[in-house]
């Protein structure tokens, strides 16, 4: 066995998003990336969104952290990043996992850092906004998916997401967002029962016919500075540039418009950011995980801009 010592001991790469240092806790001012690898088991063909943290993290090695189109600088300086690791659920146990994951999130909220999650199936954003509204009474949501995760039903799956947010008055719908809705549908009357929860709903359609900047523009004039949740559900991505999640739908827009939309976001104040729906045992040479990636660190600096424009300075709420 060869033996190490001092300056000729090689350096080990832990496996973090983009190399940020592993921690157990995170302090204020910090963004905190938590794995959430969790789904509900009950897809018809595609189970496997409870690997998407570890497959996340792995394709963040083809990331690189600066980001000119937004702020030249490297978010992870001077510890304003960590990764707190994956939250111990057992995937397909919807309630006691939700209940650890809002715990786990929560006391990332309560040291006032921003939680940046990545699950998981859509099911994992509930518990955040969960642990985020007891935190910011006037939360409000912005989510970008192919679909709005908002159908009728009692029970708590991926499509009951919002609708269950909703009853719960964990978000103020009425300056909430579902931005990007397309394809086809499971049920009738998907749409109109989501403006019926008092949600600002965007279709894919008219994102293409507005254009993202529009769009963007009247997020930010809705919003204001209301502190905000920003969910990303990978499938808002065609499929044929993110093959790799649970519910491909076509029809989606290029990847760079989908970046110019995030850029137009620059301003909100971010409290928390989550990305879903990844499926690793669908990608195809890593490409939606990769993707993942890329939205994260688009996340970070507009995370790091709104705590510039808002939250810093203002102090704590």
């Amino acid at each position: 066995m060869t033996e190490f010592s001092g300056a000729s001991k090689p350096k080990m790469r832990l496996g973090t998003f983009l190399g940020v240092p592993p921690a157990t806790t995170a302090s204020a001012g910090q963004i905190a990336v938590i794995g959430l690898p969790f789904d509900c088991g009950t897809h018809a063909t595609r189970i496997g969104s409870r690997q998407g943290p570890a497959s996340f993290r792995a394709m963040s090695s083809e990331v690189r952290p600066y980001y000119p189109p937004l702020a030249d600088v490297d978010p992870r300086a001077g510890g304003k990043v960590v990764d707190l690791g994956d939250v111990d659920v057992v995937a397909s146990d919807i309630g006691p996992s939700l209940a650890t994951m809002e715990a786990a999130v929560l006391e990332v909220v309560q040291a006032d850092a921003v939680p940046l999650c990545v699950g998981g199936d859509g099911t994992v954003t509930l518990p955040v906004l969960r642990a985020l509204a007891r935190r910011y009474p006037e939360l409000v949501l912005v989510h970008i998916d192919a679909h709005t995760d908002a159908y009728p039903g009692e029970e708590v799956n991926t499509g009951t997401t919002f609708t269950q947010a909703a009853r719960e008055g964990l978000i103020d719908t009425r300056r909430s967002f579902h931005i990007g809705a397309r394809g086809t549908m499971p049920v009738p009357g998907a749409y109109d029962h989501t403006r019926g929860l008092g949600f600002r709903l965007v279709s894919g359609e008219e994102v293409r016919q507005r254009g993202a900047a529009a769009i963007a523009a009247e997020v930010r004039e809705v919003v204001g500075t209301r502190p905000v949740h920003l969910s990303f559900d990978m499938d808002y991505f065609d499929p044929s540039a993110a093959p790799g999640v649970a519910t491909p739908t076509w029809g989606g827009p290029p990847v760079a418009e989908v970046f110019d939309l995030l850029h137009g976001l620059k301003g909100l104040d971010l409290v928390g950011v989550d990305i879903n729906t990844l499926s690793p045992p669908h990608d195809v040479q890593g490409m939606a995980a990769m993707l993942a990636g890329h939205v994260a660190v688009i996340a970070l600096h507009l995370v790091q801009l709104g705590q510039a424009e808002h939250r810093l300075n203002a102090g704590h709420r």
